[in-house]
């Protein structure tokens, strides 16, 4: 399929990918133009930006990581569209190592301060987008946890913390509930882009609450399924969240990491999570130099993209690397 003329956006598929597409769509309403949204991730951004983009069109890439194996591609397809069109890159994970992007048409704008909702909208409403979606902001870095920083807790002062906590939580539960239906995450970009309160989109409500009954299983199968290897406890193919599931893993299984794993093929799709000074990032990146499997994130909260052949031989190294003494 190819993208649009126009203005394009890709973006990740979790509340703060969204969020922060619909502060994109806002604003390139209000410059008249139709906004193409899609959802991709940092291994697959390479070839979505060549499936979905075209010379001419104005691209906006929103809370994707840049992925280590693939940073040089990347690059190059980054500044072959710009140029003929405007190229901007908001994110907010950790970079590798000599990353560079800057060039004529691109603009970069990245800080692992805060939330890439709360960095759009710094963005967007620096060009001139209505204050109040400031509202809209907040619940994406709400969903990344990322609600501690001196923007939220100024912007808070301007709402009912309640309510917004309440639609935060609605968005990130309905969203958690709709991984892979595109479809409906453009429906809810459009519901944002226009400042409308998560609780009025139904569909949205309904998947949130459904979503609160499989967490809570989820939790309950973790407890009696987790498994401990080294510094490290893990499940297998849980039925929900791999986010939560890593979360649980690692309280119930009392190591420094948690990890889920979901099998795609000849392929573990892995979710980390992480305490104690664990630096999941920076451990994830020197693997996956090491072993050429796809890795990084943040700090406590990172993934993975790993070969089934390979993956007792990533368990040993990652239990290795994140051994007590060894914590950042």
């Amino acid at each position: 399929m190819r993208g649009l003329s126009g203005w394009v956006v890709l973006a990740h598929g979790d509340g703060d990918g969204v969020v922060s597409g619909s502060l994109a769509c806002a604003y390139i309403k209000t410059k008249g133009s139709a906004c193409n949204v899609f959802f991709t991730h940092p291994v697959g951004i390479v070839e979505d930006l060549k499936s979905f983009t075209k010379q001419g069109d104005n691209i906006i890439i929103l809370d994707i990581a840049v992925d280590e194996l693939h940073k040089d591609e990347l690059v190059k397809v980054l500044k072959a569209r710009a140029e003929d069109g405007k190229v901007v890159y908001i994110d907010h994970h950790p970079l590798p190592e000599a990353f560079n992007a800057l060039g004529e048409g691109i603009e970069f704008i990245h800080d692992s301060c805060c939330s890439a909702s709360e960095l759009s909208y710094r963005y967007f409403s620096g060009k001139g987008l209505d204050p109040e979606y400031g509202r809209v902001a907040l619940y994406g870095a709400i969903s990344d946890y990322l609600d501690e920083t001196p923007w939220v807790r100024s912007e808070l002062l301007k709402w009912d913390r309640r309510g917004i906590y309440l639609e935060a939580g609605i968005i990130t539960q309905g969203l958690e509930g709709s991984r892979r239906d595109h479809e409906f995450k453009r429906k809810v970009v459009a519901h944002l882009s226009g400042n409308r309160l998560p609780s009025t989109l139904p569909d949205l409500v309904s998947r949130a609450l459904h979503q609160a009954v499989v967490d809570e299983e989820l939790r309950l199968w973790v407890k009696a399924n987790v498994n401990v290897y080294g510094n490290i406890s893990y499940v297998i193919d849980p039925d929900g969240s791999l986010g939560r599931a890593a979360n649980y893993a690692m309280v119930y299984g009392g190591t420094l990491v948690g990890l889920a794993a979901e099998s795609r093929g000849d392929m573990y799709v892995l979710s980390l999570r992480s305490r104690g000074g664990v630096d999941l990032n920076q451990v994830l990146r020197e693997l996956s130099r090491r072993l050429n499997i796809h890795g990084g994130g943040h700090p406590y909260a990172a993934g993975a993209r790993v070969k089934k052949e390979v993956f007792k031989q990533f368990l040993d190294e990652l239990s290795n690397s994140v051994q007590p003494g060894n914590s950042k």
